[in-house]
């Protein structure tokens, strides 16, 4: 038997591949589909089915793609969802055959109402591992606020009084030595504080996890799950309908966006069409030179959940600026939260554009050094803090305005165009994305601050509000 976690750091996502006697199985795949199929073509095994845990709100998975391209049964958990594929609906407590091991259903609604974990019993007929989905997180469990966005009549109270139950009557009870697999780790929006480890046994989650507590109320959980959540991204329903309802095959989106583009021809179909130009580089790469009204979204930060927080059509069609050589990467990127209309990428990247004489833009980049020096000689100047309101309230600059990057549009009400400000986020990825998108808005005095919070609070040249430690990361 072989147990694979494929965690994908940039969408914080954990996937299963299992293989037992030339059968395999997939849980929660990714869009791009290969890696798996080499795997099991490398094990010499046939991907038997695709089990999904539910219907994913933060990434479009791969399950239709995987299934049409190996044969394999796509499995839910118990639901009343009409698809746009063909699924087998499992019910509560069927057990699956592959190879020497079993997989048993556990219907586990709450995070959504076809939520279902995932027993694994191996060829001794022992219980060896859970994989949870967005039930049961380490350190944290599913936010149960999602499902509503879709269903109205479901409350996020309903929902978290049937999170409850799932995991008092279905997850306590199991063994303590079961490794739990979650769906997801730090850093994913769905759920409120998780852990940065992508597994742990079971036993160890019933001492640590607070859903888990000895005598916790159905009350007090209802109260403690819901606190502090701010409202999801706007993709996460579009994403849940693309899973629900289909998609076009990740080949036919790699060959739309795969499209290198001169920069006579990308500025040709800029101007032709509605496409937003995504600018993919670092914020300090693009501070110095950048195509004017493009919008950084540097590759190497959280970027799905930046796209998807701060491009609210996911039809958008999209322009590509990249370092050379990660253009496919970012295209699949883009493709993995159903930003599927990416219709090509300046080929050579912003050299070639610059050679051929074409007009760029700048924004001016300060060290927090330097940004001590500018408060020191005045201390009125404009401070702009585009970090999440927790972690403004945890701490943050005296004085400071806070205008976060996941309201921009509410955020920059309080911009006086007319008035200069310093901007800045926690390390600079957020603040280079604030200044950029308010620039292709017209506004010209914006500066940003190059290694943000945490370079500011180690210069120590500044006044700080007392550290009060976030009860959520939302």
């Amino acid at each position: 038997m072989k147990v694979e976690q494929i965690y994908t750091g940039c969408l914080a996502q954990g996937a299963y591949y299992i293989e037992s006697k030339g059968e395999a199985v997939v849980i929660d795949p990714l869009r791009e589909v290969q890696p798996y199929i080499d795997k099991a073509e490398k094990d010499n095994a046939k991907i038997k089915y695709v089990f999904e845990t539910h219907f994913h709100a933060d990434f479009v998975s791969g399950h239709i793609d995987l299934a049409k391209k190996t044969g394999a049964k796509i499995v839910f958990g118990p639901t009343t969802a009409k698809t746009g594929f063909e699924m087998y609906v499992a019910k509560d407590g069927e057990i699956f055959s592959v190879g020497d091991i079993k997989i048993k259903v556990i219907h586990t609604p709450g995070h959504t109402m076809e939520s279902s974990c995932f027993l694994l019993i191996d060829e001794n007929g022992k219980e060896t591992s859970l994989f949870t989905g967005d039930t049961l997180f380490i350190g944290d469990v599913g936010r149960p606020d999602l499902a509503q966005h879709v269903i109205s009549e479901l409350t996020e109270e309903k929902l978290a009084g049937h999170l409850y139950d799932s995991l008092q009557n279905k997850i306590l009870p199991l063994d303590d030595e079961l490794i739990v697999y979650p769906a997801h780790g730090a850093g994913s929006a769905c759920g409120k504080n998780m852990s940065k480890e992508t597994s742990d046994t079971l036993g160890n989650q019933k001492k640590t996890n607070y859903a888990l507590r000895p005598g916790l109320t159905r009350e007090v959980f209802i109260g403690e799950v819901l606190h502090g959540l701010m409202p999801p991204p706007g993709y996460f329903p579009k994403n849940v309908l693309m899973n629900i309802q289909g998609y076009e095959s990740i080949d036919t989106v790699m060959e739309r966006g795969q499209k290198a583009l001169s920069p006579r021809e990308f500025e040709l179909v800029a101007n032709e069409t509605h496409a937003l130009v995504v600018d993919t580089r670092s914020s300090k790469d693009f501070a110095k030179a950048f195509i004017p009204n493009s919008i950084n979204l540097g590759i190497d930060g959280s970027f799905a959940v930046w796209v998807g927080t701060l491009i609210p059509d996911i039809k958008q069609e999209i322009l590509v600026v990249a370092d050379k050589g990660r253009e496919e990467e970012i295209i699949t990127r883009f493709a993995r939260v159903g930003y599927d209309f990416t219709i090509g990428y300046l080929a050579g990247g912003i050299d070639a554009w610059i050679a051929e004489g074409k007009e760029t833009d700048h924004i001016p980049n300060i060290t927090a050094h330097e940004f001590a020096e500018i408060e020191a000689i005045d201390p009125e100047i404009n401070i702009l803090d585009v970090r999440k309101k927790s972690e403004f309230d945890s701490e943050h600059i005296i004085g400071a305005e806070n205008a976060p990057l996941d309201y921009v549009n509410e955020s920059m009400k309080m911009v006086n165009p007319s008035k200069k400000y310093y901007v800045h986020c926690a390390g600079g990825y957020r603040s280079m994305s604030f200044v950029s998108i308010l620039k292709s808005r017209g506004y010209d005095n914006l500066i940003n601050v190059d290694g943000g919070f945490k370079e500011i609070k180690e210069s120590g040249k500044f006044k700080l509000t007392d550290y009060v430690c976030p009860s959520t990361m939302l």
